[in-house]
């Protein structure tokens, strides 16, 4: 009461009122065993009302479980095949046989960015560039084929190499990024770039939200800031919190930073380096911009 008392006589009634219509949507990770209480009525500008923004184009979905093995997508797979040759991996298929082939590609250095499990528009442009060089059908399909010869030109990856612990390499920053004070983020490369004038002053790795409850995209202003914040609807804190869609946020995440990408927040923009975001949470400023973009 204390607290919304001085909200109210700093910022007037409508826009605490407006404040707290927004902290009701507060997001949280995503676990099995996670029962969100569910308020009366949908909250204003929940994620639940957006449009997904997962697509089979890219690589690393925003807030994608770690892979486990599985069939390949018989729908994806059949489209870039070659006449009667059956791929094993294609775009938009996602397992653990798809991170060995990112991480042996990455040997081969076809690709810079750490395996995420989902083969996108980065694995798909890579083993089209091997297939040509080693004179196989360019489909950008990995068949039989191609995997043997994959193989046969690089060594059994190490599980540092499948799942690295060091911070994820940033994407060609969005055109949007470029002027101003703009936290640029990435769900391709998952990560933040902390920009001033198109110079990156600081970087760190990202999670999202799930198709169910995704990321909003686009451009977007720094609405306001807790250092220390608790969500009204998962009761779980949110320190650091930076909030630019309703209730989406940056926020430090002691889940994100335990078990990685192996969850996903309700439509947050998760940071697992809490130094590093405190820091950036001392430097933006109510009203900075903020880009979210594939």
């Amino acid at each position: 009461m204390q607290r919304q008392t001085v909200i109210i006589r700093t910022l007037g009634l409508a826009t605490a009122v407006a404040l707290a219509a927004t902290a009701v949507t507060a997001c949280a990770p995503q676990t099995a065993d996670a029962t969100p209480a569910a308020p009366s009525s949908p909250a204003p500008g929940g994620s639940a009302a957006a449009s997904p923004s997962a697509s089979p184009s890219s690589d690393g979905k925003p807030g994608d479980a770690s892979p486990t093995p599985s069939a390949s997508s018989s729908s994806s797979s059949s489209s870039s095949a070659s006449p009667g040759v059956k791929p094993i991996m294609a775009n938009g298929d996602e397992s653990d046989q798809i991170r060995e082939l990112q991480a042996r590609l990455r040997q081969l250095k076809l690709v810079s960015t750490a395996p995420t499990g989902f083969y996108g528009s980065k694995t798909t442009a890579a083993v089209k560039t091997f297939q040509s060089q080693h004179g196989l059908a360019a489909t950008g399909s990995v068949d039989e084929a191609t995997w043997q010869k994959v193989q046969s030109l690089s060594r059994k990856p190490t599980d540092e190499e499948l799942r690295p612990p060091t911070t994820n390499e940033v994407d060609a920053p969005d055109p949007r990024c470029m002027q101003g004070r703009v936290m640029c983020i990435s769900k391709e490369s998952r990560t933040l770039a902390w920009m001033i004038d198109g110079k990156v002053v600081s970087t760190m790795d990202v999670r999202f939200g799930s198709e169910n409850t995704p990321t909003r995209e686009g451009e977007f202003k720094v609405e306001w800031k807790a250092r220390e914040w608790t969500s009204t609807i998962y009761h779980t804190a949110m320190p650091y919190s930076m909030f630019f869609s309703q209730g989406q946020a940056v926020h430090y995440s002691s889940d994100f930073a335990a078990r990685g990408y192996a969850g996903a927040s309700h439509g947050c923009v998760n940071v697992r380096d809490k130094g590093k975001l405190s820091t950036l949470f001392d430097q933006v400023q109510v009203g900075d911009k903020v880009v979210v973009y594939w």
